[in-house]
């Protein structure tokens, strides 16, 4: 018969399938007409594979299945058998003329058995045997007594594999002895509930049911009662009649054991306090504001917007009342009052110590203001500053239209006026004091953010398109990035590059307010469904940590210059101060932890505390409320 070369783990395979071929040294074309392809060992037909591949199907074989090269054609079992890499790799040694056994040394010094001289006489002259050439006679009476056995069924060659399933008693051997049982895992059958009195065909009166507890009982589900059936009194025992629940009662029983767990999950006791994040305590982070120490009263509306000068000595504050207020920090006292034609919406002082500025807008127009306090060289350089423009040469059409003030307007300190095309809702002063920019909110029209030059009176619309609604605008700190948050998204740009580089993912409905921190790669965005989304620049385009700790929506938010804090301020009147870390080393994350609820403000038609700003040089915060008064806490 032929013989076919298997790996072991093919042999494995033959095994169970067996469909070793059993015809013999015969040319396979003999069977190219019949479905099948010879036989197997218990003399069943090796069926054909129902389709062959065709020139199309190999080659898209050769082309995608990587094992194509080692995979050979068995044409006795018309199958494809792939080579393991033992296999390959005798092929290899046959193909350059090496020994198939890997270990076989085909230099070992050659042993002489015989001399090289030729010999009259053989080595061995013993005649052969006769069992040498005659069939044996013993074997031939084996062979036919195990044929008699395989032909009376007394020798089964293979036995068929029994396909019934077998059922065994889970909890038979509940030995406590038994391994299982000293397993300190293993859990033992659950146990059935002793009969108690109401189970009693006599049960003492008190386990009776009244009609009343009887029609709770019928009318409760099976889970919520305490007993699955009703207690009954019968006079003797033959009156009791036979348990109308029985074959229900046994199949839950039947449920109970084959849906216990066999092993007991190890339930990790940890104690509560440790799933809560060590934080530092507030004491170890101060100085943070705690204490309300001014209120600035004067304003006779809300105040919308209030803005600190850089020196931290005066605050100004613009308010629904149509006035723009000065204020001096330590003492409350208001040095100043413009009147202006309309709700002032946003006020920004300038940044910059050395030009003493105010912005402030109100419906299209943006003001700048010479408010003329603190140092009077100061005050004269602003002025000179803004007398010293030369116009170009050629007027280019700007979508803002610049005017000096004169006469009586700038003797209250108006120096220029920006009349925009649309109602102005923020203004914001970039770091170094000559540009600034404002936001004029509307879906229907690109024109929505314009950077303005003060020096150059220039004006310029950066986006020819924008995407949304834009609600506040920011510009960096250090780098020339410009932050712009639309309802949802805050997307920054590169102003050199002029191109989008990132777009944050607040997750909040409608964004309200946005602060960048000082070291400009973290900013926090403020929203008006109460949430506070922290961001971390380097990290991710979603927020690092999201604040709920306000009930109502935040209006305003923003970071200290010197110190790590933050604050927000919302509709419920509350002012709430976090720390918030930020650490030079990349690897470690930013610290934020609440320290304190500031309280004061009284909420007034639904509005509580509008705006927020740290003091620049003093962990103090201002804060402006719908309740017309500015509070200083420190």
């Amino acid at each position: 018969p032929l013989f076919i070369p298997l790996a072991q783990s093919d042999m494995k395979d033959y095994k169970h399938l067996d469909i070793r071929n059993t015809v013999g040294n015969v040319p396979m074309e003999w069977y190219q007409d019949y479905p099948h392809i010879g036989y197997n060992l218990d003399g069943k037909k090796i069926f054909k594979p129902i389709r062959n591949k065709d020139e199309l199907d190999e080659f898209l074989d050769k082309m995608e299945n990587p094992d194509y090269w080692r995979t050979v054609h068995d044409k006795t079992t018309a199958s494809d058998i792939r080579l393991t890499d033992e296999q390959v790799d005798l092929v290899h040694r046959l193909q350059k003329g090496q020994f198939g056994d890997v270990n076989f040394n085909e230099y070992e010094p050659s042993v002489d058995f015989f001399t090289n001289e030729v010999m009259i006489h053989p080595v061995t002259n013993r005649p052969q045997d006769k069992r040498s050439f005659i069939p044996s006679l013993i074997e031939k009476e084996k062979v036919s007594k195990l044929v008699h056995a395989i032909k009376m069924g007394w020798i089964k060659p293979r036995k068929p594999k029994e396909t019934t399933p077998q059922y065994y008693d889970l909890w038979a051997k509940e030995d406590p002895n038994a391994i299982l049982g000293r397993h300190k895992m293993h859990v033992p059958a659950p146990k059935m509930r002793l009969p108690g009195h109401e189970e009693s065909y006599n049960p003492p009166p008190e386990y009776l049911l009244t009609e009343e507890e009887r029609l709770v009982w019928e009318q409760q589900d099976a889970e919520d009662r305490k007993l699955p059936f009703l207690p009954q009194k019968h006079s003797c025992l033959r009156a009791v009649p036979a348990f109308s629940r029985f074959i229900h009662e046994r199949f839950e029983r039947c449920l109970d054991l084959y849906l216990c767990p066999r092993q007991r999950k190890m339930r990790v006791n940890v104690n509560p306090e440790d799933l809560i994040p060590k934080l530092p305590k507030p004491k170890d982070l101060q100085p943070f504001p705690t204490t309300m120490s001014l209120v600035y009263r004067g304003h006779t509306s809300l105040v919308r917007s209030i803005s600190a000068s850089p020196t931290g000595q005066w605050l100004v504050s613009g308010s629904d009342d149509f006035t723009v207020r000065f204020w001096e920090v330590n003492t409350g006292r208001c040095m100043k009052t413009l009147e202006v034609g309309g709700a002032v919406k946003s006020v920004a002082w300038n940044p910059n110590p050395a030009v003493c500025l105010v912005a402030v807008c109100f419906e299209r127009t943006v003001l700048l203001l010479n408010p003329s306090l603190g140092d009077r060289l100061v005050v004269s350089s602003t002025d000179q500053l803004i007398t010293a423009y030369e116009p170009p040469e050629e007027d280019k059409e700007q979508a803002v239209t610049w005017a000096l003030s004169e006469g009586l307007e700038h003797n209250m300190g108006h120096r220029l006026t920006l009349t925009h095309p649309k109602a102005v809702k923020q203004v914001v002063w970039h770091g170094k004091g000559d540009y600034l920019s404002s936001v004029m909110p509307d879906n229907s029209s690109n024109l929505q953010v314009l950077i303005h030059q003060v020096s150059k009176r220039r004006t310029q619309n950066p986006f020819r398109k924008n995407k949304g609604l834009v609600q506040c605008v920011s510009f960096h700190p250090l780098r020339p990035y410009f932050f712009v948050a639309t309802q949802r998204y805050v997307r920054v740009y590169n102003l050199i590059k002029q191109e989008l580089t990132k777009k944050l993912m607040t997750n909040c409905k409608w964004i309200s307010s946005m602060a960048i921190h000082p070291g400009g790669d973290n900013l926090i965005c403020g929203s008006y469904d109460c949430r506070l989304a922290w961001f971390d620049l380097d990290l991710s385009t979603k927020p690092y940590k999201m604040l709920r700790h306000h009930k109502k929506a935040l209006r305003g938010v923003a970071y200290h210059r010197n110190y790590p804090l933050f604050a927000s301020g919302a509709d419920d009147g509350s002012v709430i101060v976090c720390h918030g870390m930020v650490y030079n080393d990349l690897l470690q994350n930013p610290l934020i932890v609440p320290v304190k609820v500031l309280k004061g403000h009284q909420i007034t038609h639904d509005l509580g505390v509008l705006d927020v700003t740290f003091h620049p040089t003093q962990p103090w915060v201002f804060s402006s409320g719908a309740d017309t008064t500015i509070r200083l806490f420190t």
